[in-house]
């Protein structure tokens, strides 16, 4: 079986920065310390960017969109280059997905799977390449012929968090490189590597100098790019705590920003549906990467006459969870991503006990496990919905279970929150499941499964962000608008 050591040399370039399509020595030689979860040992250490590193990166973007050939190639030009990523990153599955399970404890069985899905996000925006209308004529504008043109924003800080960094940066970097943006990626210091091997992507299929940037750096560092005025927009997603400080910042100096935040979700179990059937899926999907998704539905609905058969039949299945070595083709989940992680799970765990909660199974770290940053699948039982558990975004395996008296009052626990990132309805009926759909202030909304599709869009009402990742208008975050109106038609007419 492989371990994360079997990775810990994966990344060819560790100690340098990618900037303006070389890797460069840093600034300093400080370098960050990633922590395979699984082990609690270092298997890589990483070049550290300082606030000189940002500097290179900006200038070498900026140029690159100022005066390089990026924003000027036709999108179908630029379209080539995004399938050559999308290969490039098949190819090198093996790589993605051991590094992924070494920093995040991510399964390397599922990585194998995910990540020719995350390379699609570059297919499906070069696809766009012929079909989006980036330039619309107006015959009948006043005084003559107008256009509506859509050009590129500018300069991009993509700002990506720890837990699903390789998927979060696809979707990121393929519409804002089609558009003819010049991108800056910023890694998470506990979760580089995939990312730099991002880096050795762009550069085997060579990509013009200064487009795609990548480099590491701490929350102090990263807001001088926030900051920066050489930074047109910026896309971020983490926290909703660290999304009100960098949307502040953005509105400061009136920088273009989309912020994917944190969740909260509710999946409703209405009185047709069948409760085995429920807690198949419930249980099954809260242990994805280890509850450590924005997305997950974690606050759990019932008729309060379904609770204890939805708790047995749950906790069942949870205690046969196996959890183990991201590594190991039986593991069902691994740990935690960091052991502050694992120590901010078990605070909420504790708080779910002193406020009244009945804990109904897991809530310690397993017993076979001497190493590793593991907690339990965890299960809350007659949890009020104004209890922590229930309000604050866990990123963990626990699951709070809200009874209901009936489907009115379901739909109004539901939208009882500061988020409204994903959301779903579990019933046999969809014209019902519609119609709760309709009513619940959410993003996303799934019938009968835990579901999101990037291709269509993804983001969140309230809290959970502003704009959308992935589908058409993941396209438009990262274009601006410009009409332009002539007096007579012009000979030709560029769709560019």
């Amino acid at each position: 079986m492989k371990t994360a050591r079997d990775y810990s040399g994966a990344i060819r370039h560790a100690d340098k920065l990618f900037i303006d399509g070389a890797w460069v020595t840093p600034a300093t030689n400080r370098q960050f310390d990633v922590v395979a979860p699984s082990s609690e040992e270092t298997f890589a250490r990483v070049a550290e960017a300082q606030a000189t590193d940002i500097e290179r990166a900006v200038a070498a973007a900026r140029a690159a969109f100022d005066s390089g050939p990026w924003p000027r190639m036709p999108h179908v030009q630029r379209a080539t280059f995004l399938r050559d990523m999308a290969r490039e990153i098949r190819a090198r599955a093996d790589q993605l997905s051991g590094l992924l399970s070494s920093e995040v404890g991510s399964l390397y069985a599922r990585n194998l799977k995910g990540v020719p899905d995350y390379a699609g996000a570059f297919d499906f925006y070069a696809d766009m390449a012929e079909t989006f209308r980036f330039t619309e004529a107006f015959p009948g504008a006043q005084g003559g012929p107008g256009f509506l043109v859509r050009e590129p924003v500018g300069v991009v800080a993509a700002i990506v968090p720890w837990n699903s960094p390789l998927m979060i940066a696809c979707w990121k970097i393929a519409p804002a490189l089609l558009a003819g943006c010049t991108v800056i990626l910023k890694a998470s210091p506990e979760a580089p590597s995939a990312l730099l091997a991002l880096a050795e992507v762009a550069e085997a299929v060579g990509l013009p100098k200064g487009v795609l940037n990548v480099l590491t750096a701490d929350r102090e560092v990263s807001e001088l790019l926030v900051r920066h005025t050489g930074v047109d927009k910026v896309s971020f997603t983490g926290s909703t705590a660290a999304g009100k400080r960098v949307g502040a910042i953005c509105g400061e100096r009136v920088a273009r920003c989309t912020l994917e935040l944190g969740g909260k979700s509710p999946a409703i179990l209405l009185d047709d549906y069948d409760v085995e059937k429920f807690a198949d899926t419930i249980s099954a999907t809260s242990v994805l990467l280890t509850g450590q998704i924005c997305s997950l539905l974690t606050r759990v609905i019932v008729p309060r006459s379904r609770q204890a058969s939805l708790l047995e039949a749950t906790r069942a299945r949870l205690e046969n969870i196996r959890v183990g070595s991201p590594f190991d083709p039986a593991t069902q989940m691994g740990p935690l991503a960091m052991k502050r992680q694992r120590d901010r799970v078990e605070g909420y765990i504790e708080k779910g006990r002193a406020e009244g909660a009945t804990l109904v199974t897991g809530g310690s770290r397993p017993a076979h496990l001497e190493k590793g940053y593991y907690v339990q699948p965890t299960l809350f039982g007659n949890v009020d919905n104004n209890a922590t558990i229930a309000r604050e975004e866990i990123f963990g395996p626990v699951l709070s279970v809200i009874p209901a008296a009936d489907e009115a009052q379901a739909i109004e626990i539901a939208n009882s929150s500061h988020f409204g990132l994903n959301a779903a309805v579990f019933t046999n009926d969809p014209d019902r499941a519609l119609a709760v759909a309709r009513r619940i202030r959410s993003g996303t909304v799934a019938q009968n499964a835990f579901r999101v599709d990037f291709r269509i869009g993804f983001g969140g009402f309230k809290e959970s962000g502003i704009g959308r990742e992935g589908g058409e208008a993941g396209l438009t975050s990262y274009l601006e608008n410009k009409t332009i109106l002539l007096e007579k038609f012009p000979a030709t007419l560029e769709r560019v």
